[in-house]
């Protein structure tokens, strides 16, 4: 959740003046009022201040029998739990985590929850093209059933259903916006209620002097409290009679009989069936390791703008916004009228580190106060309250896949590469389609059927990713994809933020 170091770190980013430079070696201009901003905020997640945080649940200190071993307190194990007890109630299901639930992605995220299932039109129409159609369907129907289980569950998670606007920029070349266009002419023709917004119609729903236009899909994305998201799940995964162990790590698993053994530091889970939910975690599967690679994210809230502050911007409509270039921001309003502003740096870190040391990032965060400035400089007195990061699992498709071990008996689904608040759900569900031999729309795609292609080894993998954000932060300049993307273009390979 951050450290008093990190806070430490960013007075002293302010107090050495606007030149810094980034641990990527190259200088980096920040401008006095952007880190003035950042100066005095709160190094961990703006979604912890809440009081309703739940009681931690025991950990796991003995030998426990079940049906179903779920290993991973996020959405996708979460959602594992209530949609195997809803099928079966009568199912024994047993969740454990290495820490508490919520306290990694699930519960640090931007809030975002967006239908697509394919991180986008326009990747799974590359990718999927023939399938484009059905999982559209099947990501709409997904929110949906996350809807109605957030009403059947009675979750306060702060849910609004009000759609999402990908906003153009003049800072972007032209390119892009042609891209967009493009976009919003597919999803019309797939008879998604969509709208087409010109630079002012833009400008009318949120006030921006970089603005150019913007793509308003309306009824296929909300926005959520994520951690209240997360503590509601546990709540009605637990009355569903789940039994959820934290702080209990998964230290491996094995063929145990006609079963699995799942060994914890303390304890042991001998399941009949495994699910596997642990994301940008190491894997207990080395099979899944090169298929995925963890990445960083960072992002900050504002101060409660105040009534005038809010006006100067609109935004009555409260939509989620991202804007569309390879490093891209996502920004949408919280519940009390603060902006949550997050994006654009992902960072691989060598060997695929993971640590809570690297969920401080103070050049990000300047960087991401600067683009704030730039892009709202009506709020200049405004100053950021809580600045976090945390890890993402990615994959070199950017979407969720899918795999099984052991003869059938354990099964896994990860790679959601950040947009994964709602299409966790439906990768959960598919896993436990394909744990329990279940046939359906889903299981017979070849988007369920298929993997992306695995990364390389070290050192390649971190120079590679190195080479491709390089790669792209240029064609976010000049619109031209160089011959290193083109490749990886023709490789099926890809990277962004």
């Amino acid at each position: 959740m951050g450290s008093q170091a990190a806070g430490d770190r960013t007075a002293n980013l302010t107090s050495a003046g606007v030149r810094t430079v980034s641990s990527e070696g190259h200088e980096a201009e920040f401008d006095s009022r952007s880190l003035d901003a950042i100066a005095d905020a709160d190094p961990y997640p703006y979604w912890y201040e809440d009081a309703d945080q739940p009681l931690s649940n025991p950990t796991l200190v003995r030998t426990e029998t079940c049906d179903l071993c779920i290993i991973g307190g996020g959405y996708t194990g979460l959602w594992a739990a209530i949609i195997a007890k809803e099928r079966d109630p009568s199912r024994d299901v047993v969740l454990i985590d290495a820490h508490e639930i919520g306290s990694a992605a699930s519960g640090r995220n931007g809030g975002f929850m967006d239908a697509s299932l394919t991180h986008g039109i326009a990747n799974g129409q590359e990718r999927f093209p023939k399938e484009i159609a059905l999982l559209e369907e099947l990501g709409i129907a997904n929110l949906n059933e996350i809807e109605a289980a957030i009403k059947r569950y009675s979750i306060d998670c702060d849910f609004e259903r009000n759609g999402v606007i990908e906003v153009a920029s003049s800072t972007h070349p032209p390119s892009y916006l042609d891209e967009l266009r493009d976009d919003y002419l597919q999803l019309k023709s797939l008879g998604q209620k969509v709208t087409w917004l010109d630079r002012e119609q833009m400008q009318k729903q949120v006030n921006s002097p970089t603005y150019s236009g913007g793509l308003w899909v309306h009824d296929r994305a909300a926005i959520v409290d994520p951690a209240r998201l997360c503590w509601g799940l546990k709540a009605a995964a637990e009355y569903l009679g789940v039994r959820i162990y934290e702080d209990s790590k998964a230290t491996s698993i094995e063929r145990d009989g006609v079963g699995v053994l799942v060994t914890t530091p303390l304890g042991r889970v001998r399941a009949g069936k495994v699910a596997l939910a642990t994301n940008a975690f190491k894997p207990l599967l080395k099979r899944i390791n090169n298929y995925i690679a963890p990445v960083y994210d960072y992002c900050m809230v504002t101060e409660p703008l105040t009534p005038s502050q809010l006006a100067s911007i609109g935004w009555n409509n409260r939509q989620g916004l991202s804007d569309i270039p390879n490093q891209f921001h996502y920004y949408r309003l919280t519940e009390d009228n603060r902006i949550l502003w997050g994006g654009y740096d992902a960072i691989y870190f060598f060997g695929g580190k993971i640590s809570s040391e690297l969920e401080s990032r103070p050049e990000s965060w300047a960087r991401l106060s600067t683009h704030f400035f730039k892009t709202f400089p009506q709020l200049e007195d405004v100053k950021f309250s809580h600045m976090w990061g945390g890890a993402i699992d990615t994959c070199s498709r950017y979407c969720v896949f899918w795999g099984q071990a052991m003869n059938g008996r354990v099964a896994y689904a990860v790679g959601y590469t950040g947009l994964g608040v709602a299409s966790s759900r439906f990768g959960a569900e598919v896993m436990l389609d394909l744990i329990d031999g279940r046939r359906s729309k889903a299981t017979e795609t070849d988007f369920v059927r298929s993997k992306p292609l695995p990364f390389p080894p070290e050192p390649f993998k971190f120079a590679g990713i190195q080479a491709t954000r390089w790669s792209l932060n240029r064609e976010d300049k000049t619109g031209k994809r160089n011959l290193w993307l083109r490749s990886l273009d023709r490789l099926g390979l890809g990277f962004d933020s």
